[in-house]
């Protein structure tokens, strides 16, 4: 007798999201869907249309190539919904503090939008330093002290550092107030996918008894990609610390690239032991970056997962909920990753 091709969960890699100050975001295809919990309690959602680069040149949905493009686009998706979650909220409305008036007040606003995109490159050249610079000083400055005998531990020790300051990175950023909350929606959002996929009814109840650890969360994304920057890594010169970040930028495409088929994988195949155990130290990274939420944070995750998919749950209301920019779903038969 044949054995019974297993069937895909066709509802796997359908909808991903992202939590933000107070709310969650959705996508579907090419419709996103932003629920903010107000002051007041009430829900404020917020619909927009996405449309990917993917879907106008078929080239860029070659492996590789598309985990690049989706990284971006995610990048810019989530910023959009940053800034759109803080207007919801009033919070780009908060006074300015003296320096900033004082600023204001001498140099005019031109200024403090000149010293917005400082800060943002200043982050990015952290970001640099501190993931790409620092992990090949120290290991090459480790070597050193030890009279060069590391040989090919010194790719398993860099990676071993880059990992640290990773982890180190996300707890300290946990332990900030605003954080933590946000990362109570964070485990909404999941909880909600994860009873999405398995068929469930979604309501608090159901989706409560759901996992908070998902295997396409970005954070297990970029555990994934730190650890294929370190085996890519191993193919690099260590002559001098400066070229061999240099080289690490250069390959970073890659990186996402890997990391993204991976995640992909991963998502439409847990049940694989393999997987599962390659999964595994992202799904670790998880217990940081996601807390328990509570029925009115899950109430939030779930109206956004309704709102984006509202040709699945086409009576989907939510009362005392405001929606701004209604607009109809697309035909688009592209899936939409986490």
């Amino acid at each position: 007798m044949k054995k019974e091709k297993k069937v895909q969960n066709c509802r796997l890699n359908q909808v991903g999201g992202q939590a933000v100050i107070e709310g969650v975001m959705m996508k579907h295809k090419d419709r996103s869907s932003l629920a903010i919990r107000m002051p007041d309690g009430s829900i404020k959602i917020k619909n927009d249309t996405v449309k990917s680069l993917r879907q106008k040149h078929k080239i860029l949905n070659l492996p590789i190539i598309r985990g690049v493009i989706n990284f971006v686009e995610s990048m810019v998706l989530s910023m959009k919904t940053l800034n759109d979650s803080t207007e919801a909220l009033g919070l780009d409305e908060m006074e300015e503090t003296k320096f900033e008036k004082w600023l204001t007040r001498h140099f005019g606003k031109k200024l403090m939008d000149v010293l917005m995109v400082f800060a943002s490159i200043l982050g990015v050249l952290l970001a640099l330093l501190l993931f790409f610079f620092l992990p090949s000083f120290l290991t090459k400055l480790i070597d050193g002290l030890v009279g060069g005998v590391l040989g090919g531990w010194r790719t398993l020790i860099e990676g071993a550092i880059k990992i640290t300051i990773f982890i180190l990175y996300l707890f300290l950023a946990s332990r900030l107030g605003d954080i933590k909350r946000t990362f109570e929606y964070h485990g909404a959002e999941h909880k909600s996918i994860f009873a999405y996929e398995a068929g469930e009814e979604l309501t608090p109840e159901n989706v409560r008894k759901y996992k908070r650890f998902h295997p396409r969360c970005g954070t297990s994304f970029m555990f994934v990609m730190l650890l294929f920057s370190v085996i890519l890594g191993a193919l690099l010169p260590w002559s001098n610390a400066l070229l061999r970040t240099a080289l690490k930028i250069l390959l970073l495409p890659v990186s996402v690239g890997l990391g993204f088929e991976f995640i992909m994988f991963a998502g439409k195949h847990c049940d694989n032991i393999i997987v599962r155990i390659l999964a595994t130290p992202g799904l670790w990274m998880q217990r940081i970056t996601t807390c328990e939420p509570d029925d009115s944070q899950l109430e939030v995750a779930i109206c956004a997962l309704k709102s984006a998919m509202i040709h699945e749950f086409p009576d989907f209301e939510v009362p005392g909920a405001t929606k701004e920019t209604q607009e109809s779903p697309t035909e688009d038969k592209s899936n939409t990753e986490k």
